[in-house]
């Protein structure tokens, strides 16, 4: 891309690069890269299709399909990724919310709905971007919530996120190992916590292995270390009647509901699946009036 093409022209010349390089997204990632450089969204580029690329944004765009081609993700390109129809900021210390996650969020949301429960307190252990916890403060006004991860990094990032969405008086932010420094009582606990097999991380696709951070992705041997930590945690925090809802991955959800059930909470059957028909959120409850 030497001469600087027409919007238009440059996003069908990238989405054929991506196309080549066996890019899923190619037409996407093409468009959200000549946005980004040429800081229009999808009308503003579908209006101003014929201005062509200043040499400084043809050069900017060189630069990012570089690193797209080089397998790096759109997301952390533009540094920022939408979940449940927020705008998230991303760092190197965070996980790329993925739409999966959303299935969180939605069982999170029927049990608040079913409970009724006026200003419901909610925990995210190992919250990342934030983008579980602040999702549900978002579609739940009444509720305020705390975030745990051990990642300092991460809570900047997370804390950002809660600033720029108008939730940081509802959020608050603890560095610690899961929910090990916690004292309080919560009515909901959520987690999206590493369940990767340490040995499987080699063979997951190159912009999650490459760029994603490994504490975030690695479960241990089995892929469930983490849940061996936040399920007792959760019952010492848990009030009477409050629920664990946690992300899994595929075909976990029979050992995780074994963990649950041998702390004491109760499994809710059947497991929630995610847009792909894999289970992905397991809910374990503790008995109370």
């Amino acid at each position: 891309m030497s001469d600087a093409p027409t919007i238009a022209f440059a996003r069908r010349r990238l989405a054929r690069q991506f196309q080549d390089a066996a890019i899923e997204s190619a037409a996407l990632d093409a468009r959200l890269l000549v946005g980004e450089v040429a800081g229009l969204d999808l009308t503003g580029l579908l209006v101003q299709a014929e201005r062509i690329l200043t040499a400084e944004e043809n050069e900017r765009l060189q630069s990012l399909a570089a690193r797209r081609l080089g397998g790096e993700p759109v997301a952390r390109i533009l540094g920022m990724r939408e979940f449940w129809g927020l705008p998230f900021e991303l760092s190197a210390d965070t996980l790329v919310p993925r739409p999966d996650t959303e299935t969180i969020v939605e069982a999170a949301l029927a049990i608040l709905q079913e409970r009724a429960l006026p200003a419901p307190r909610i925990l995210d252990i190992g919250t990342g971007s934030g983008a579980i916890l602040l999702a549900l403060l978002h579609e739940r006004p009444d509720a305020i919530g705390v975030a745990t991860d051990i990642s300092l990094g991460a809570l900047r990032t997370a804390r950002r996120n809660a600033q720029r969405l108008g939730l940081a008086d509802r959020a608050g932010f603890l560095a610690c190992d899961y929910a090990s420094a916690l004292q309080g009582r919560f009515d909901l606990i959520v987690s999206n916590p590493p369940y990767i097999p340490a040995n499987e991380i080699a063979g997951l696709d190159r912009e999650v292995r490459e760029h994603d951070p490994r504490r975030a992705l690695d479960g241990g041997a089995d892929g469930l270390d983490a849940y061996r930590k936040i399920i007792p945690e959760s019952v010492r925090l848990l009030q009477p009647r409050g629920a664990l809802v946690v992300e899994i991955g595929q075909g976990q959800e029979r050992d995780v509901s074994a963990l649950m059930q041998a702390s004491g909470l109760t499994v809710s059957d059947p497991f929630q699946p995610d847009l792909s028909g894999i289970f992905r959120a397991v809910t374990g409850r503790l008995a109370g009036p």
